[in-house]
């Protein structure tokens, strides 16, 4: 271990608990999608900029204790509550295992760390009783609030059935309770930091926005020749739109496949190529099953061509083919999907209920609409493809914004920043 100077956070606990999180994610799988890109890459930046990072999640299945990705970063497996997955709605009943496992292996082998930086209320729950046993400061992201998507859902059940299998109720109280007594809350959009300053009385003076970041040599622009290349390879057409996700209620894919009679009208040789869903999922066949028979019931089903789970290695390509990225979600905390589509150049539309539109330039480095209005949402996705100078625009000026502002190792040293005077303002206080 490094030494340990006043303010300077050498040695970080990252704590992120649910899905599958791993060297090499499984993105695609239950609860494993954004939210482990964004750990695992700032995880990765920590230690590249000479930090000593211990990333902490749960060991369930036949997972092994621990992934050693570099000499100062590893994936550190903590076993409780058995071998099943646990879905995250339902890691209330855990949590506490979860912190006395992790201490007692803490203590045992004499670690220090400088900082707990958690991920989500989960993790924020346990990395609050760390912290407070460790003596050191804790610093949250809550990645989605509870909520917010309460209030967004717009699912066809009643209070009960929800509070059943979502626990909002028990999940906003303990939301509270990590947001007051944690050191310090870094949000990623400031529409996430406004409903945490107004319904959760956070502070202003404990809460910073910091965006999440995009691996820049992974996601970059290519040549128009490329561009043609790729859409043969995979089978793209030049009007064709992308969107792809989880399959979540949330992510309004019923709401763009109602979007496109108005698409198809101004643009008809368009067509959706949906890459919607898990890699194997029952849950995700019946809601693409669902979104099938919508498209059946609106004559537009032999426009859209459902091609399930992208591999993470073909991700950046999937983008590039494609003529236009969609957005379309409900709510959407900020939608990583968005600026990586941006940042390798291609035209995107994304949807204003949540917090990137709130950082673009309409017309320039993207366009924006409500997709819960089908016209308004399904003409943005037109524009693009009936002007090819806007398109043109949006592909220089979206891959400018995006790497300009969302690169990862930027981003990790805003973060390591933000450690840093949280520790010196603990130790000052202390």
């Amino acid at each position: 271990m490094q030494l340990h100077r006043a303010g300077i956070t050498n040695n970080i606990l990252m704590i992120s608990l649910h899905g599958y999180v791993a060297a090499e994610p499984e993105l695609g799988k239950p609860d494993t999608g954004g939210q482990v890109v964004y750990v695992l890459e700032l995880a990765k930046r920590f230690s590249r900029l000479g930090r000593k990072v211990d990333l902490v999640t749960r060991r369930f299945e036949d997972q092994p204790e621990t992934d050693e990705i570099n000499d100062n970063l590893r994936v550190w497996r903590v076993p409780f509550s058995g071998k099943e997955f646990i879905r995250k709605e339902d890691m209330h009943d855990h949590i506490g295992d979860f912190v006395t496992n992790l201490l007692a292996a803490i203590l045992a082998k004499g670690t220090r760390y400088d900082v707990v930086y958690t991920h989500y209320w989960d993790a924020g729950w346990a990395g609050q009783k760390i912290a407070e046993e460790l003596g050191i400061p804790h610093v949250h992201t809550p990645h989605s609030l509870g909520l917010w998507k309460q209030d967004n859902m717009g699912l066809d059940m009643s209070e009960e059935e929800m509070e059943k299998k979502y626990r909002f109720k028990e999940r906003v109280q303990k939301e509270y309770l990590v947001y007051q007594m944690s050191d310090f809350i870094i949000a990623t959009t400031d529409p996430q930091a406004e409903l945490l300053r107004d319904s959760y009385d956070v502070l202003d003076d404990r809460m910073i926005v910091i965006p999440p970041g995009i691996d820049e040599n992974r996601y970059s622009p290519i040549h128009t020749r490329q561009r043609a290349i790729l859409r043969e390879q995979y089978g793209f057409q030049q009007y064709d739109i992308l969107t792809l996700g989880r399959m979540a209620h949330n992510k309004g894919y019923d709401l763009l496949i109602e979007a496109l009679p108005t698409l198809l009208q101004l643009v008809p040789e368009a067509r959706l190529i949906a890459a919607v869903g898990g890699e194997d999922s029952a849950q995700d066949n019946r809601g693409v099953g669902a979104l099938k028979e919508l498209a059946q019931q609106l004559g537009i089903a032999d426009k859209i061509e459902w091609r399930g789970y992208v591999a993470d290695d073909e991700l950046a390509d999937h983008y590039r083919a494609a003529g236009t990225f969609s957005m379309s979600s409900r709510y959407e905390p900020f939608g990583m999907v968005a600026i990586e589509a941006m940042a390798v150049g291609t035209p995107t539309v994304v949807t204003v209920h949540g917090g990137l539109m709130e950082l673009l330039n309409f017309g320039r480095h993207a366009l924006y609409a409500d997709p819960t209005r089908a016209v308004e949402y399904g003409t943005m996705l037109a524009f693009p493809l009936l002007y090819p100078d806007l398109a043109h625009l949006l592909s220089v000026e979206g891959a400018r914004f995006a790497r300009r502002n969302f690169g990862w190792t930027g981003i990790a040293k805003r973060h390591l920043n933000v450690f840093s005077d949280v520790r010196q303002r603990t130790l000052r206080y202390a």
